[in-house]
């Protein structure tokens, strides 16, 4: 195995059908060019046939074939290393594909055979609850009519079903056969409170493992081993360790299979919330830190009229999230619930199931974790207990009678509500009261809470020093396949806290001009809409059904309302046809474009730069105004990204006047993206520590500072309150005094215990101030000893004869002064 590698950057693809691993191949110059460390894959892993994101595994036994195969991962791996890059890989120990019996041989085997099949112990299944047979949840009204016998299958539509051996006879009809089975096909709406499988949260078509096996788990991580014995592969990506029946155990597991290799898991950390620190990981994939930094660029003067915009927001955030994870426990995911209360009948012997149901379901709804780690993490279920009892009166003796079991650790039924949980907090937060909620859509978020709405600079800081020591190599994220709205569509919306009253009365006109009854989605849709702008008609009408039926209050998945979503659909066809509407986005537009793009370069900026290994998603190293998937998945044209990267690194002569502004093609943000990456990639000499640096001055609120050990980032946040005070005028930056130079422009910063605000930027609302030697030092090794002395990718280079050692010598003196000054 390869010796133990960490990142300092990750750039993640999303490997496709149809961007493969030899097209990844393909990239590999350019991500190392741009900076980033490692590659982080998107799983890779045999998926479903025509699988454009490949968490529904069916085969663990080979590389996705139609993503190029085993010969083209090892090639892609071979490429990386040979480029300096390292090598992560999203893996998913939780559930596989069954979309397709017949790609999966462990479900078609378990389908054919019950609980006979030598794979049995794969599965997550309850036999009791349904005579010994497997409820498939794929009929529709016409119930056995839909059903065909083909020779020895069964099919459903154009699905195929095995039959068990000796099942099947002439003139059997299609009713006969399917009695005969191991399984039973059922109406899709009985998944709700029938089915008998576990799932990946409510979606049918991906079962659950028992990845806790020791079968199971060696079946399922050959090959993922392999890749370790090869040195394939230096890190893993774990996907929802929260379904896992023993997360820490499984990660133990995998620390001996990979030879304690740097990991992340999947983990939603609820504000406050502590990763356990028992487990053998390197952090986070970094949605805590994403909502720590989206909410240092809003202005906490916006809440009050924001929430009042829509005439309709939710008066009690808690309130809410209560009720909509109690409508999933009792709706998609009360089969979840039943099968937990089954595993509770000694201890509720003479109390009615369906007050053990109810019980069960108000203690998951009280949650405010995803999970309760048991021991650790046992405060947030006795939280839960109490809160369920006290807000039930009348079911307090049952929430008494179930706590025993539920609080201790070796319980089966305390293993399973741990599993439930994360399930219901899921669906009745993330894909339910996220939706309801449109105050600012930029903090309805994965991981975060929209009731926290902003963060002072100080909390920043102090979030920053806590991450640097604890967990100073867990991932940092702005942009993910999985994020609601991408980075530059939350720096856009963002803004709006900063103009309240003005968002207030442009909503009202554009409620009147496009009037939609359901005010809350009204709003969260023209937020979507200003946000993605200039997205096209076609993925807004797909956001705005997705987000409708999300919220499920005047439409859902399953009763769609066609009434409401055609007038819904019209709102979203007026931002383009409607020559009034188009006028009033036109001059929102013009006033948000300037700020939207500081907070987009500042957030980029201060993320690259923070503690922790920060992630670049796919082509979010220039503009990204995406939407939730499949709309953040879109393919990414790295020709043109190559192509703007060559010019940003192009010849001297072009001089510092052809550094980019900041506008539409994005080029300024590869610019902040590439010098960031490679700085910390070249230089970590100047990353060891973290010191918040003060400002003073009459914007001094306007700006974000810190020095990581050498290298300094400087921030705008509030940019339309900085116009209203009027620029930066005397502001500074106090730090060291110690000379030192742009990386984005160029510009020399002369020793000095205040740095100029309104002189470092002039031209961008970010800096990247490194010590000057270290510039220097740099900028001959990438120009050559004979340039000396003129300007090359905006940084300039002095005529002397240090060398690069020296230069890293005199850095670490300017450290130690800055050490000094601490």
């Amino acid at each position: 195995m390869n010796a133990r590698r960490v990142p300092t950057s990750t750039y993640r693809l999303q490997i496709t059908p149809d961007f493969d691993l030899t097209a990844a191949e393909g990239i590999v110059d350019y991500v190392h060019d741009l900076g980033a460390d490692w590659l982080y894959l998107s799983p890779v892993l045999q998926a479903e046939p025509g699988s454009q994101h490949g968490y529904d595994v069916v085969d663990h036994t080979r590389v996705d074939v139609d993503r190029g195969g085993d010969d083209a991962f090892r090639a892609l791996a071979e490429a990386a290393h040979a480029a300096g890059l390292g090598v992560l890989v999203d893996v998913v120990p939780n559930h596989v594909g069954v979309a397709t019996p017949e790609a999966n041989p462990w479900w078609w085997s378990l389908l054919e055979q019950g609980q006979g099949s030598p794979v049995a112990w794969a599965f997550d299944v309850d036999w009791d609850a349904a005579d010994g047979r497997i409820r498939i949840p794929v009929l529709d009204a016409r119930l056995l009519d839909a059903v065909e016998l083909r020779g020895d299958r069964l099919y459903v539509g154009e699905t195929a079903y095995p039959t068990a051996p000796g099942t099947v006879h002439d003139g059997d009809s299609v009713a006969d056969v399917h009695a005969r089975q191991h399984y039973e096909f059922v109406h899709w709406k009985r998944a709700d409170h029938d089915l008998n499988y576990r799932r990946f949260f409510a979606v049918n078509t991906l079962a659950a493992i028992r990845v806790e096996e020791p079968e199971v788990f060696s079946a399922s991580h050959g090959v993922i081993g392999g890749w370790f014995r090869d040195g394939l592969v230096d890190g893993l990506r774990i996907d929802h360790p929260d379904g896992l029946y023993d997360p820490a155990g499984y990660l133990d597991d995998l620390a001996r299979l990979t030879g304690g290799a740097y990991t992340l898991v999947e983990k939603i950390l609820e504000p406050g919330e502590e990763l356990p620190a028992s487990w053998p990981v390197d952090g986070t994939t970094g949605y805590d830190a994403l909502g720590v930094l989206d909410r240092l660029f809003v202005d906490p003067a916006g809440a009050e009229a924001l929430a009042a915009a829509s005439g309709a927001e939710p008066a009690d955030w808690q309130q809410l999230t209560h009720d909509t994870r109690r409508g999933i426990a009792d709706g998609i995911l009360g089969s979840e619930v039943r099968r937990l209360a089954r595993l509770l009948t000694p201890s509720t012997d003479g109390i009615p199931e369906d007050r053990v149901v109810d019980a069960l379901a108000e203690v998951i709804a009280s949650f405010e974790v995803y999970r309760t780690y048991l021991p650790e993490g046992a405060h947030h279920l006795i939280d839960a207990l109490e809160r369920a009892a006290g807000s039930r009166p009348d079911l307090a003796d049952v929430v008494d009678r179930i706590a025993p079991s539920l609080v201790d650790p070796v319980s089966a039924a305390a293993l399973r509500l741990q599993q439930t949980s994360g399930m219901v907090m899921a669906k009745g937060v993330e894909d339910t009261a996220f939706y309801r909620t449109s105050r600012l859509t930029s903090l309805t978020e994965v991981g975060g809470d929209p009731s926290v709405f902003s963060l002072s600079v100080t909390a920043f800081h102090q979030a920053q020093r806590d991450r640097l020591g604890s967990w100073p190599h867990t991932m940092t994220a702005l942009t993910t396949h999985d994020t609601k709205r991408s980075e530059d569509t939350r720096a856009r919306i963002a803004v709006l806290a900063e103009i309240a009253d003005e968002w207030s009365s442009t909503l009202e006109r554009l409620q009147s001009l496009a009037p939609l009854e359901d005010a809350v989605l009204a709003d969260l849709l023209w937020q979507a809409i200003v946000g993605a702008r200039p997205a096209s008609r076609e993925r807004l009408h797909a956001y705005a059904e997705k987000a409708s039926r999300e919220a499920g209050d005047s439409t859902t998945w399953t009763q769609p309302d066609e009434d409401f979503e055609q007038r819904m659909h019209a709102l979203v066809d007026a931002a383009f046809d409607d020559p009034a509407v188009v006028a009033v986005l036109d001059a929102l537009d013009e006033r948000i474009d300037a700020a939207g793009w500081s907070n987009g370069l500042g957030a980029k900026l201060v993320q690259l730069t923070a503690p922790g290994v920060p992630d670049v998603y796919q082509g979010t190293e220039a503009w990204d105004r995406s939407l939730v998937d499949p709309d953040n998945r879109r393919p990414v044209d790295h020709a043109e990204l190559r192509h703007v990267l060559a010019t940003l690194d192009g010849p001297e002569e072009a001089g510092p006047e052809r550094l980019p502004a900041v506008g539409l093609d994005g080029a300024a943000k590869v610019l902040v993206t590439s010098r960031a990456l490679r700085l910390r990639r070249d230089h970590p000499e100047l990353f060891t520590r973290y010191l918040g640096l003060e400002a003073s001055g009459i914007a001094a609120d306007h700006v974000v500072a810190f020095d990581r050990g050498g290298a300094v980032t400087i921030a705008t946040r509030l940019p339309i309150g900085l116009e209203r005070v009027g620029g930066w005028g005397d502001t500074l930056v106090h730090a060291a005094p110690v000379e030192r130079v742009d990386l984005l422009t160029g510009r020399r910063v002369p020793a000095s215990r205040g740095i100029p605000l309104a002189e470092v930027l002039a031209d961008y609302p970010v800096a990247l101030l490194v010590p000057a030697s270290v510039a220097d030092a740099t900028e001959r090794e990438s120009a050559g000893a004979d340039t000396a002395g003129s300007t090359r990718n905006g940084s300039p280079t002095t005529s002397g004869g240090t060398t690069a050692d020296e230069a890293e010598s005199e850095a670490q003196a300017e450290v130690e002064i800055l050490e000094g000054h601490a």
